[in-house]
């Protein structure tokens, strides 16, 4: 059988303007060259529907498997795709022995690459940022869609120990999962498939020092990249003053903290929700030196339950760092007014009532506690009388033992 060697195209081939370099072979035999200069490539190798995984042969003949492989083969699989990663792959002629596709089509990503924005070198609690990833295939973006699409890449934080690696396993501290990239041109996303991974990185974490981590949910990657941060208090006050006025409106302030956050540059939008499920917007920016913004929501008469959210929006004084930070949801009540006079009646009647049950109770352990006395009087009674018996018994045993050692006296009848 004719077999095709690609040593003569190399391993990538060229997209046009920055398209990541990347190889499409259609290949007698599934047979496909590796460079000497790659130092880490991925396959992407397609199979027909609920298929096995394929088999790696390297050129000397050692075979690779989904379900067994070395530390430096990382191997993903879905019923019609095997994406293999790995490390320092053996030059030469590989082939794929498997159920490959009729247009036999196996797609090679050399140097495969991931690097991330560097974190602000402060955070604060509560605010979200835009925080994005590039993938890059010989410093070029990978653009390869069905490859970007099973990436999953994510972000975690861990609370930041020094020497980590040399803890026990049990002791090491916990990654918690805060986002997931996106390369979709959803929400913060800018353009769908262009190798940019983004996401809106929300910074729930206590105050203190940590290690961020971008991972890949399919083990595509292991530990890609890492960064250390600083997180710190919120610089942003929010306080919320409900109204008990139909004329006065309820507030909402926000206060910058003096010295992290530049005067003026408050701003806010809160989408209040009444028991209707009716939303007022409600917006407004402080004033050009201050450091306080108010807003008004309209009072509303209507009983029930209300609920409002929204963003503060701010920059950070010296770094001019733009800030966001979303709004937990918050709630309060608007009942009817109180008869002062029927609810202090009421409170004397549960007052009385809670103190009727006190004296039961009371007597109800003043009872239980004579009965135990009487119980361990009865049986302090009944335990001295068995001593005294005991005793009785014992010197009457003792009298009678004694007896028995004393010779009875003989006496002598005279003979007539």
């Amino acid at each position: 059988m004719l077999r095709v060697w690609l040593a003569a195209f190399g391993l990538l081939l060229s997209f046009s303007g920055l398209a990541a370099q990347e190889s499409t072979m259609s290949l007698l035999d599934n047979r496909f060259r590796v460079d000497p200069s790659i130092t880490q490539i991925t396959f992407v190798i397609y199979r027909a529907e609920e298929s096995k995984p394929v088999v790696l042969v390297r050129p000397d003949g050692k075979k690779y498997y989904a379900w067994r492989s070395p530390e430096n083969v990382r191997w993903y699989q879905e019923s019609s795709m095997d994406i293999v990663s790995i490390d320092n792959p053996m030059p030469g002629p590989w082939q794929a022995v498997g159920s490959v596709t009729p247009k036999n089509k196996i797609k090679l990503i050399s140097h495969l690459k991931l690097s991330s924005e560097k974190l602000p070198a402060r955070l604060y609690q509560g605010e979200s940022l835009k925080f994005t990833a590039r993938l890059t295939s010989d410093d070029q973006p990978l653009v390869l869609r069905d490859f970007l699409d099973r990436v999953k890449l994510k972000v975690t934080f861990t609370k930041f120990v020094e020497d980590e690696d040399t803890l026990a396993k049990e002791a090491r501290p916990i990654a918690v999962e805060i986002g997931e990239f996106a390369d979709d041109g959803q929400a913060l996303d800018e353009v769908a498939g262009d190798g940019v991974f983004t996401v809106a990185l929300p910074i729930n974490s206590a105050a203190g020092k940590y290690r961020v981590r971008i991972t890949s949910g399919n083990g595509v990657f292991l530990r890609a990249e890492e960064q250390e941060v600083l997180v710190y208090p919120s610089p942003i006050e929010t306080t919320f003053i409900q109204s008990r006025d139909a004329s006065q409106p309820h507030k909402v302030v926000f206060s910058g903290e003096q010295g992290m956050v530049m005067p003026g540059s408050l701003a806010a939008r809160v989408e209040h929700t009444d028991p209707d499920k009716k939303t007022v917007d409600v917006q407004g920016a402080a004033d050009r030196e201050s450091n306080k913004l108010e807003l008004t929501i309209p009072y509303s008469e209507a009983l029930g339950n209300y609920a409002w959210t929204g963003e503060v929006y701010a920059t950070e004084m010296g770094s001019g760092r733009p800030l966001v930070f979303d709004l937990n949801q918050h709630t309060y009540s608007v009942v009817d007014e109180l008869d002062i006079a029927e609810t202090r009646r009421l409170q004397e009647i549960e007052r009385m009532k809670q103190q009727k049950l006190l004296e039961e109770q009371q007597l109800i352990e003043m009872r239980e506690q004579q009965k135990t006395q009487s119980m361990i009087m009865i049986a302090v009674g009944n335990l001295v009388v068995i001593l005294l018996a005991l005793v009785g018994w014992f010197i009457a045993r003792k009298l009678k033992a004694r007896k028995k050692e004393v010779p009875e006296m003989q006496l002598e009848i005279p003979k007539k």
